[in-house]
């Protein structure tokens, strides 16, 4: 695990240097870890490179396995740490979203201590809350492609459609408009993630319905964010990511796919003492993306 956690920060912070620094050892010490790890894995999982370390082909795969096991890990000591001090624990699961942080810290901030499971398949958590594995889960569902919702859950509406923007890189010619053509990305690549149920048929729909057949890479939300800085893809994104420096957000003209995002629990009760909190949070991260909020002042109502 202490390889793996390594491995997650060079590859967040793209730096050797800031990357021990966040661990708390000394530069040479990573560095000869790194190559331990490299030796062992047979291949160089990073490229070093003046602007700092990048994953290799390699170095992705292993990533993308490496990062839901340090998040487990995680996961495992906030509850059992939460265990053993025999604090109360609110279990909750989530799809991606910006708005998870800012909602982890008002629940703690109203006495509850919740403990965080991730998952890229909305269906796979309702499942979840449905066992009894977990009390509450915010979830996307894309439009076209409806959820599995198990008996007995009770369901919250956050936002009856969500638009999906998208990502590119900073220097792409469409980023001059603020709102960009399909057409306008015809000849690009673009990065789906296959695994999160429904967002590849919905995106295939939207393809076809504007006569386009792009050519399509495979990978997950940090691989794509990761080849869109270096400009080898575009991809869609939440409304409410943040542009950088080397990747810009724009929104998709006519709005072409959307999701509707949803709390599920199994009682009245649950529902109700994580919703307030999660609304807040939700549309906190919502003002701070400037694409989406330009889009919010001229689609809804100002209450929001």
């Amino acid at each position: 695990m202490r390889h793996l956690r390594a491995l997650c920060a060079i590859a967040d912070t793209g730096s050797l240097h800031r990357a021990a620094r966040q661990l708390g050892v000394a530069q040479p010490s990573l560095s000869t870890q790194l190559r331990r790890i490299e030796q062992e894995l047979g291949g160089a999982l990073f490229r070093r490179e003046r602007t700092g370390c990048r994953p290799t082909p390699l170095g992705r795969l292993v990533l993308s396995r490496a990062r839901p096991l340090v998040a487990e890990m995680r996961s495992l000591v906030t509850e059992a740490r939460a265990a053993a001090v025999g604090g109360p624990q609110l279990r909750v699961g989530s799809t991606a979203s910006r708005a998870l942080s800012g909602w982890l810290r008002r629940l703690r901030a109203r006495g509850q201590e919740p403990t965080l499971h991730m998952d890229v398949s909305p269906n796979a958590l309702l499942r979840m809350v449905a066992d009894g594995q977990l009390d509450v889960a915010f979830v996307h569902e894309v439009e076209g492609c409806p959820l599995r919702i198990p008996e007995g859950l009770r369901l919250r509406v956050l936002v009856e459609r969500e638009p999906q923007f998208v990502s590119l890189p900073a220097d792409h010619p469409a980023t001059a408009k603020p709102v960009v053509d399909l057409a306008d990305l015809a000849q690009d690549r673009w990065m789906i993630d296959p695994t999160v149920d429904g967002e590849w048929d919905a995106v295939h729909r939207m393809f076809r319905a504007a006569g386009l057949n792009p050519r399509v890479l495979h990978g997950d939300y940090h691989t794509a964010a990761a080849l869109v800085a270096t400009g080898e893809v575009v991809t869609v994104c939440q409304p409410s990511c943040l542009p950088r420096p080397d990747m810009s957000v724009r929104r998709l003209r006519g709005d072409p796919l959307g999701v509707r995002l949803l709390l599920a629990a199994r009682t009245e009760t649950d529902l109700d003492g994580v919703r307030p909190a999660l609304e807040e949070a939700y549309w906190e991260a919502a003002r701070q993306a400037p694409a989406y909020r330009e889009w919010l002042e001229h689609a809804v109502p100002a209450t929001h």
